[in-house]
């Protein structure tokens, strides 16, 4: 069965658009040398401000601790996280697992 993991990262006031940057210029190329196993990245409009949601998708807690293995022993993966740990306030991770009805990412 499926497992999702939602993160959610508060940034510092003021840090939201400078984290954008970072994860489009550096985290998301890194990211992309590595398993398809992101369902997507939000940010809020209205309610909790300074956030940056993401829901990954994987197939079982094997493979989840498997992908994020590969992730932090990436070079360029730990640089871009070496820089955007600074503007961090909070960082929240759910394990999710879908509902027997309805839609599933």
């Amino acid at each position: 069965m499926a497992i999702y993991e939602l993160r959610t990262y508060t940034f510092q006031v003021g840090k939201l658009a400078e984290a954008v940057e970072l994860y489009q210029s550096e985290g998301w190329p890194a990211l992309q040398q590595h398993p398809a196993r992101l369902v997507g990245y939000f940010t809020g409009d209205i309610g909790a401000l300074n956030q940056l949601v993401h829901l990954w998708k994987f197939d079982d807690d094997a493979d989840r601790r498997k992908f994020w293995a590969g992730v932090y022993a990436d070079a360029a993966f730990a640089a871009f996280a070496r820089k955007l740990r600074p503007l961090i306030l909070t960082q929240e991770n759910k394990l999710l697992m879908a509902a027997p009805w309805g839609p599933q990412p």
